[in-house]
């Protein structure tokens, strides 16, 4: 038949579903099964739909991964060459070999120590392929080079994404596990003071009620307040095992000191409103007057002691303010009050440079609990401010907010863990078109994963 295709006993070919452009296969008929060199395989999702992901090493002798995975089609035993059986997952992908491509099954396994890594077996070939097992490379020779090529094609791969802090807010979380799953990922959602960590040079872990973590490819910070220390020490050790953060540790430390945040932002020279900094100063006068005249605001710098916020009407009032701080030993920031903005503030949500959803907040008093929120569509200034604050922090999700002043915006503050309840009618997309707050974040999140080719570092296992 004409159409069929020719294989001698070797063959160039490609698996374009997993990202492997090139590479030597052995044409065994006599066997059963495919094989595909794979390590660090591990299942991953919900029972309903279950994946798996693994690595390849696609060139021998060369030190370079290709992360892939893929769903789970079945788990079987099989017995190789050497006599030995192994239960392996199997899963199905499109064989490409010549102009000609079909969907195969293949089962992966470890051929670390192979010259080859895919075998194809006859359940590959089909009344199509005709193989030759006195030739070689009967079909168009590839090449290796495909890997160093930009992944701006990489086909998608199914992730395993960590959701790490408490499950109050229900609605952002559900959604974000609804978005994940609905994408193929599997998302899990810890607790961080439920997480312990095992600090070893060699194999360092995270464990969790008990049981040791999996790999997972990208982690959500939603830690907060007396939770921020820990949280940050946890996500710390995600990044030593080599998992990405959302929100790193660092970024996160630096936008919750609130000292150390308008340090930056003063140093970036982001306009914010008057402030000063004392260590329970004796100088109560000198140092409202570095800041203006009352109304002040006094922020302690620890707002896990509190919501950590007094409005103080009249320098009486501030004085006092700070008279009692300082009997409790707190730190704090006296910062003016910018009355032409009263209680109302603009609250932008930045996604790696893009503001995604905006809100404004209009208030009597500095209570937040008596003040209304409404979705707004920020000015060009305010987003290229709220742009400019996440930028410095090198945060990719964060909550910028701002006052409206006539001098323009100026930044109040820097949240990197927002309640992002509040914000799932406001969130926009492109054009204006409703997008959705965790379909951003996981927009974000595949763009950084992707392309899915990594290189291994020195003294890694082959």
């Amino acid at each position: 038949m004409t159409n069929q295709i020719r294989l001698g006993w070797e063959e160039w070919i490609a698996l374009p579903d997993l990202g492997l452009p090139a590479l030597k296969a052995k044409v065994d008929t006599g066997a059963r099964t495919s094989a595909l060199h794979a390590f660090d395989i591990e299942p991953f999702g919900p029972a309903s739909q279950p994946h798996v992901r693994f690595a390849i090493h696609p060139v021998p002798g060369r030190a370079f991964s290709v992360a892939c995975s893929a769903p789970i089609l079945d788990r079987r035993e099989v017995t190789s060459s050497n006599g030995e059986t192994e239960l392996r997952y199997v899963i199905e992908t499109r064989l490409s070999v010549g102009n000609r491509d079909w969907p195969i099954e293949v089962t992966l396994t470890d051929r670390g120590s192979m010259a080859y890594r895919m075998l194809l077996g006859r359940q590959a070939f089909g009344s199509q392929v005709v193989v030759v097992p006195g030739e070689s490379f009967c079909q168009p020779k590839l090449d290796y080079s495909a890997y160093a090529r930009t992944y701006a094609e990489a086909p998608p791969r199914s992730l395993r994404v960590a959701i790490l802090g408490r499950d109050t807010e229900q609605t952002f979380i559900a959604s974000l596990v609804a978005e994940g799953e609905r994408r193929g990922h599997g998302v899990d959602i810890l607790d961080a003071r439920r997480c312990y960590m095992a600090l070893n040079a060699l194999a360092p872990e995270i464990y969790y009620d008990g049981k040791r973590l999996p790999r997972f490819d990208a982690v959500v910070p939603r830690i907060a307040g007396r939770d921020t220390a820990y949280g940050c020490a946890v996500l710390r050790q995600f990044e030593t095992i080599g998992t990405w953060c959302l929100n790193g540790p660092a970024a996160i430390a630096a936008a919750c000191d609130r000292l150390h945040a308008q340090q930056l932002l003063a140093r970036a020279r982001i306009p914010t409103p008057a402030t000063a900094f004392a260590d329970s100063p004796k100088d109560t006068g000198n140092l409202i007057g570095l800041v203006g005249t009352a109304p002040l605001i006094v922020k302690l710098l620890d707002p896990a002691r509190g919501r950590g916020v007094v409005y103080a009407k009249t320098r009486d009032a501030a004085e006092s303010v700070i008279g009692a701080f300082r009997g409790l030993r707190a730190n704090f920031l006296v910062q003016d009050f910018v009355e032409e903005a009263g209680w109302t503030d603009i609250r932008c949500i930045v996604v790696h440079g893009n503001v995604v959803a905006a809100m404004q907040r209009n208030g009597s008093s500095g209570d937040a609990k008596g003040a209304t929120l409404r979705p707004i569509r920020p000015k060009r200034a305010e987003r290229a401010l709220a742009l400019r604050a996440a930028k410095i922090f090198r945060l990719g999700l964060v909550e910028v907010v701002m006052l409206r002043t006539a001098e323009g915006p100026k930044v109040l503050s820097v949240d990197p863990t927002p309640r992002l309840d509040r914000f799932a009618e406001a969130a926009a997309g492109p054009e204006g078109a409703p997008a959705g707050l965790a379909q951003a974040v996981f927009d974000r999140i595949e763009t950084r994963m992707q392309p899915s080719l990594s290189r291994r570092k020195r003294g890694s296992r082959e």
